[in-house]
């Protein structure tokens, strides 16, 4: 017997590899993944210029991006909701806690929603031709609209999505993030105190689910090879002069340098905290 509906993943055209140049930008669920693949190595920029929620501030943070032109880029969509200046007409990233009065909030069509998105699409290809976009859409709901309200707006950002993914001739690909959460993980348990925002471990079971749709052999392999070295990172010896503890710190700096030396853009953690 089955006690749970399982969300299957097309495979995608392209696998990520180790260390890749990697871009996160979107929703606090892009945070929780985007550091995930930071403390796995991959050379990954997550939110640069803060959480940005709707696809316009995801099309802003882009086109402010002057860092290194990343091989694959992830948007996860939190809301179609945004905020205008009345005094410019103007779409905000950040309120920044000015008052209410100087804004109006807005509902972006799925037209709307698609169009910022691929300019945002155009935007990495110009920069990089071989650029592979992942849409998302974060699983958290926003209960200020009511469930109702941000359950329309998940709606508007999944036909969004959809049409940017029908129309980007292969270089943008969909993760269904949202559908795991809700379709696979329904239990509170899955959630934090707040009952809206997925717990350590469900950000975790999407990471594994991220992981199978998209490594190949190579970058789990990667992963197992670094796995020791990070463990080693996060060890705090009771006697750090101890010629045991030396020893440990030799082996494991020895296997780090190897992991430069196989596998380029792999940046030694002991190179700048063992000189």
């Amino acid at each position: 017997m089955d006690f749970r509906t399982i969300v299957n993943t097309d495979k995608p055209t392209f696998s990520i590899l180790p260390c890749e140049r990697m871009l996160f930008v979107g929703s606090c669920f892009a945070d929780n993944i985007g550091t995930r693949f930071k403390e796995e190595k991959f050379r990954a920029t997550v939110n640069p210029y803060g959480v940005m929620y709707n696809p316009a501030s995801i099309l802003h943070t882009v086109l402010r991006y002057s860092g290194e032109a990343p091989r694959v880029a992830v948007f996860t969509l939190g809301t179609n909701h945004v905020y205008i200046l009345r005094e410019t007409g103007e779409i905000v990233d950040n309120c920044r806690k000015r008052p209410q009065r100087l804004f109006r909030e807005e509902e972006l069509s799925v037209d709307q929603c698609t169009e910022y998105l691929s300019k945002a699409v155009d935007r990495l290809a110009y920069r990089d031709p071989e650029v592979k976009v992942v849409v998302t859409v974060s699983p958290i709901r926003y209960a200020k609209y009511g469930f109702h309200g941000s359950a329309l707006s998940k709606a508007t950002l999944l036909l969004a999505a959809d049409k940017l993914v029908r129309e980007s001739s292969g270089r943008v690909v969909y993760f269904p993030a949202y559908e795991i959460v809700n379709d696979e993980l329904r239990d509170y348990r899955f959630y934090r105190e707040d009952m809206l925002h997925p717990s350590a471990q469900a950000v975790e079971y999407i990471w594994e689910r991220f992981s199978e749709a998209f490594f190949d052999s190579q970058t789990k392999r990667f992963l197992e090879e670094w796995r020791p070295v990070k463990e080693a990172l996060g060890h705090r010896p009771f006697n750090p002069d101890s010629d045991e503890y030396k020893a440990f710190i030799a082996r494991t700096r020895k296997t780090a340098a190897a992991l430069a030396q196989k596998y380029p853009g792999f940046e030694d953690p002991f190179y700048s905290l063992y000189p």
